[in-house]
């Protein structure tokens, strides 16, 4: 059985996802460059799924899985330097 989040909130430094079983995680933002440098307005603006949380603006997927194994902004950067 997989755990899922049942809602989401923000204060200046850290996301809060509560989950179905029981439990409140809080991730620090700077772990996700993008939620990081969004809005308020811009992170509240989130769906939430079984397997995790996606914010269609920011272009930004988060599972529930990642976080509780503490992975942070998976996303590969390429340098533009050749």
């Amino acid at each position: 059985m997989s755990i899922s989040a049942t809602e989401l909130r923000f204060d200046d430094h850290t996301m809060w996802v509560a989950l179905d079983d029981g439990r409140t995680i809080g991730i620090p933002l700077v772990w996700f460059p993008r939620l990081h440098a969004a809005t308020s307005l811009q992170r509240m603006d989130y769906e939430i799924s079984p397997y995790g949380l996606h914010w269609e603006m920011l272009d930004e997927d988060i599972s529930i899985q990642g976080l509780l194994d503490g992975r942070s902004d998976q996303t590969e950067r390429r340098s533009s330097a050749a």
